[in-house]
């Protein structure tokens, strides 16, 4: 059994019996703090890694809390009968827990040892001896790449992307599998010529053959005024059925198992 039970971390929700983010039916866990701000996140109160307090129904809510790895593995293992019988497990993810990787390494390397599968969600930014210490304990890497060129990615989530694109050739490389999820986001990357520039990208990578094609919602809107913050991406609609049906054959024309939604 693990030694590091007692190492905390920081999250602000645990989702039980969700069917997306991973295989089977699986605990989402959702961890503070992110190196990215992008415009469309759904989750606003990940990005601070500080608690906050965000109005609800006109009710204020802490957003995060302090948490042990034995505490959170005990919500964890309530659902291993699901696990066992759909093939799911745990995934973390956040906000971007390679930014608390003691923390997060400890959780998975205890769920592992409990016989759980894992998986994370992750958008990569990260140093790479980081990410080695999160792989040996991982069955599934999700990862984002939301774009190739690096000055759009930069504007629209205040960072480029070189060293995303280089850790998801690392990923490839060494984890047991890996996934590319690209979030379709209307005015950012959701023409054929973005799409097919990202499907090129992950054809090119060792072990990779599936990509996820999420599309853009705005689920999350009311958390930003919750939150007393902007919502930057307006009015925007989300793409029609039609467009994602299109992306999907684009990418499926570099050889990709492909996916509309996650």
């Amino acid at each position: 059994m693990s030694d590091n039970l007692s190492v905390r971390g920081r999250i602000f929700d645990i989702q039980r019996f969700s069917t997306h983010d991973g295989p089977g039916i699986r605990t989402i866990v959702f961890l503070k703090g992110c190196a990215l701000r992008c415009r469309w996140c759904c989750n606003p109160e990940s990005q601070s890694y500080e608690i906050e307090t965000m109005i609800q129904n006109g009710k204020p809510k802490t957003m995060g809390r302090d948490v042990t790895v034995e505490e959170v593995l005990k919500e964890v293992l309530q659902d291993r009968p699901y696990y066992n019988r759909s093939g799911g497990g745990v995934t973390l993810s956040g906000g971007e827990s390679l930014l608390q990787p003691d923390f997060a390494v400890a959780l998975l390397k205890a769920c592992k040892e409990n016989g759980v599968n894992t998986a994370i969600e992750t958008t990569g930014i990260a140093h790479a001896d980081v990410i080695k210490r999160f792989l040996p304990y991982l069955d599934t890497v999700l990862m984002d790449i939301k774009h190739i060129n690096s000055e759009k990615h930069k504007e629209f989530t205040n960072q480029p992307n070189d060293r995303i694109l280089e850790n998801a050739k690392l990923i490839a490389s060494e984890a047991s599998k890996m996934i590319v999820r690209v979030p379709v986001i209307p005015t950012f990357n959701d023409t054929v010529a973005e799409i097919a520039e990202i499907a090129a990208f992950t054809a090119q990578l060792p072990n990779v053959d599936e990509i996820h094609l999420l599309p853009y919602h705005n689920m999350g809107r009311d958390k930003y005024a919750g939150l007393g913050r902007e919502y930057f991406m307006g009015d925007l609609k989300p793409p029609t059925n039609e467009l994602m049906l299109i992306l999907k054959q684009t990418a499926e024309q570099f050889g990709l198992k492909v996916q509309i939604g996650g």
